[in-house]
């Protein structure tokens, strides 16, 4: 099983630690710095016109902001925001209790959005487009269309898996960005930041160690913090330092790129059972007894984002990086698979 301190997919303990480390002005949210121009001049050209926000969609792997950027926005146009997600709207008229209790300019946040039932979908298309609700009142040849108006609104979605959203539905956006991975520096400020919100001291080296072995994610790096901040109180008396930093992360298996047990199974499957690759995510799945969908959206993503698996059209294939990482020799064919 994957360790819960490594994984961008929330946990049940970052429901609390969010809360508190939570950015709540884009000022205060590092990184991203394109999404945040775009938002800043669509928020301001909104207010002035004394309108609502377009809908946005935000989309990448988990653990980056998205969720945070929800809360900003609604914040820095000083309305409501309720928050769902696509598994959690069941029904027609879970979707309509939601829209009909909207108030004018509130954000709607669709956490995992691409989990929508198409029904559902169907239900939201007038919303977005004309904010009104279709609803039909009986049954059989009497059944009759109602049709309500709702309030204007800004309905933010997030996902994962972009390629899983319907098209109709990616077309009702009017502000779609992609959430990148974060650079170190980057994360070293977010880390200096959590730091003195929990009052811990934290040294520029360990900030910069935390950093890089943090998946490029903020999530996995506010979570590292607070571990090294608990071994730091029972082995430190509550003072951080390098070498106990790296202990702690010895401890959790998180190498210095930052790949944890699961990652290195995923590359010696691949390297040690099909020679390198190519092969497919079904595969590497029912070998490695992981999720498809962890692979898909966590693991996958960072190996490629760190340049350890290449994706071809006959599947994935570990790169030289891989084999470099692993302490192994990488074949003499293995550029020409990567062709």
């Amino acid at each position: 099983m994957d360790d819960p301190v490594i994984m961008p997919l929330e946990q049940e303990e970052d429901k609390t630690l969010e809360r508190t480390l939570r950015p709540k002005t884009i000022r205060d949210y590092f990184g991203q710095e394109r999404v945040k121009e775009n938002l800043r001049i669509f928020m301001e050209a909104a207010r002035q016109r004394k309108d609502v926000l377009e809908h946005v969609l935000l989309y990448g792997p988990p653990g980056l902001g998205k969720t945070t950027l929800a809360y900003i926005i609604a914040r820095e146009m000083s309305v409501n925001i309720k928050v769902t997600s696509g598994l959690a709207i069941e029904r027609s008229g879970d979707l309509a209790a939601i829209l009909t209790s909207l108030e004018k300019g509130d954000v709607l946040f669709i956490d995992e959005i691409h989990r929508l039932r198409r029904l559902i979908e169907e239900v939201l298309y007038p919303a977005m487009e004309e904010f009104s609700l279709d609803l039909v009142v009986g049954k059989g040849p009497g059944a009759k269309t109602l049709r309500l108006d709702l309030q204007k609104f800004t309905l933010i979605g997030a996902t994962t898996r972009m390629s899983l959203l319907s098209s109709p539905l990616r077309d009702r956006f009017g502000n779609i960005f992609r959430i990148e991975y974060y650079e170190d520096k980057e994360i070293t400020q977010i880390l200096k930041r959590s730091a003195r919100i929990l009052k811990v001291e934290l040294p520029e080296d360990v900030a910069a160690l935390l950093a890089k072995r943090s998946r490029k994610t903020p999530r996995v790096a506010n979570r590292l913090l607070k571990r090294v901040r608990d071994y730091a109180q029972i082995r430190n008396n509550g003072k951080i330092i390098r070498a106990l930093a790296e202990e702690a992360l010895s401890k959790l298996a998180i190498d210095h790129m930052g790949l944890d047990f699961t990652d290195r199974k995923i590359l010696q499957t691949i390297i040690e059972n099909f020679q390198g690759g190519p092969v497919g995510l079904e595969t590497i799945a029912a070998i490695t007894a992981e999720e498809l969908e962890t692979i898909a959206t966590v693991h996958e993503p960072f190996l490629l984002q760190m340049g350890l698996l290449a994706r071809t059209t006959r599947g994935r294939i570990a790169t030289h990086a891989a084999y470099a990482h692993l302490h192994k020799i990488a074949p003499v064919e293995l550029q020409t698979k990567l062709l």
